[in-house]
């Protein structure tokens, strides 16, 4: 359990931080911005789960969702077991293979309500769903600074192929809110030319 008495600690004012097994790296370090890039997702994901506190069950995935990018964030500051490297154990928090498949699942009921795209989609349509795509933007960036800390330190693969279907499931998410209200707003190749 977490407790905070405290919000400052002093601790981090030399320009390091401390990750889960007590060990010290720069805040600048690649794991540091791939953590700092999950919490950044995170906070857009619940800018869009407030905007869609009435509807038929986004709203609940995307808490679920919250819950687990901490968990990654966790993840990610805690270096592999040992012994039991990423597997999940009492001292680690760790995204696993069931996480990864809930969203598969989830992708796959919604796509399969959805028309097939016969173009690229702009971001946009219903505030809803703009906000689902800021959100997969930065799903995106969260990803690709987690495989750039992966080149210098390992990580848990599960949670590089969690953040690449998240993005895929918010993009989706994006195209069903709007399937019920403004609909996908799609590219025009050289439109304004």
């Amino acid at each position: 359990m977490v407790k905070l008495n405290k919000i400052y600690t002093r601790t981090g004012d030399d320009g390091t931080t401390g990750l889960a097994d007590g060990s010290r790296i720069a805040k600048s370090a690649a794991l540091m911005a791939a953590i700092g890039d999950v919490d950044e997702a995170n906070s857009l994901i619940g800018l869009a789960a407030a905007a869609l506190t009435s509807d038929g069950g986004h709203h609940a995935k995307l808490v679920r969702i919250q819950n687990e990018m901490f968990d990654l964030g966790a993840d990610l500051a805690t270096p592999p077991d040992p012994v039991l490297g990423f597997g999940p154990h009492d001292m680690a928090l760790r995204i696993v293979d069931s996480q990864i498949a809930r969203l598969e699942e989830e992708i796959d009921a919604m796509n399969g309500a959805l028309e097939p795209l016969k173009s690229f989609i702009l971001p946009g349509g219903s505030e809803a769903a703009a906000r689902l795509h800021v959100a997969r933007a930065a799903a995106r960036r969260a990803e690709r600074a987690a495989v750039a800390a992966a080149e210098s330190r390992t990580l848990n693969p599960a949670a590089l192929t969690y953040l690449n279907r998240l993005s895929d499931h918010l993009f989706v998410m994006a195209r069903h809110v709007n399937a019920a209200g403004s609909g996908d707003i799609l590219w025009k190749p050289g439109a304004t030319r």
